[in-house]
């Protein structure tokens, strides 16, 4: 039986220091730093081929393994396939209590109640910004949100041309930091798209 830990951080410009302090009793470490939308993230796909039945996987939070109930039910799910078993560093320890099944148990348990409570706990956050907004809207104040980079930005124009370049979203997050959806909406926004990227390769390749 191995400690298996997995730290998790949702774009490049994080730091994975006090996850990786916590999770320093463990055997092995994996790590990720991208989104938690799904499990497509290199370090859990290697830590998922790497554990073997009787391991322990061990988090410091459970919004490490997913944003939502829907994703970390599937993630636990992928887990308990591999007959390993999850830790929660920030969960009521269960070191006392001697029988693995009825351990097991209660620890699956006290996740489901957590994560039932972050489920409602961001339902309440949408749900109040939604009526701040519309509250807003109503008296005329409402403005949207600050955009998080200008046209102009020198980042983002970097990220702009390094994907006209051939760069994936990925490849250019990983160059500039960008998170890949931001950079994808701002891609959007500014109609820098796979058929600009073909097209500026075809007036270089006419020159």
């Amino acid at each position: 039986m191995s400690k298996i830990g997995y730290a998790r951080v949702s774009s490049i410009d994080q730091n994975l220091d006090r996850q990786l302090e916590l999770l320093s009793e463990c055997d092995k470490i994996f790590t990720d730093k991208a989104s938690g939308k799904d499990t497509n993230r290199e370090g859990f796909q290697e830590m998922m081929k790497f554990i073997r039945e009787g391991d322990i996987v061990v988090v410091t939070e459970l919004k490490r393994l997913g944003r939502n109930n829907k994703e970390l039910t599937e993630t636990m799910n992928l887990i308990q396939l591999k007959k390993a078993t999850l830790e929660v560093l920030n969960l009521p320890a269960l070191t006392g209590i001697t029988d693995d099944n009825l351990r097991r148990l209660l620890n699956n348990l006290i996740i489901e109640l957590y994560k039932y409570q972050a489920e409602e706990e961001r339902r309440y956050i949408r749900e109040t910004q939604q009526q701040g907004i519309a509250l807003a809207k109503a008296k005329g104040k409402y403005k949207g949100g600050k955009p998080k980079y200008r046209e102009d930005d020198k980042r983002l124009q970097l990220a702009f041309k390094l994907f006209l370049a051939g760069s994936t979203d990925k490849e250019v997050e990983e160059q500039t930091g960008i998170n890949r959806r931001t950079f994808r909406r701002y891609r959007m926004k500014y109609g820098v798209t796979n058929e600009s990227r073909k097209k500026t390769k075809k007036g270089d390749s006419d020159v």
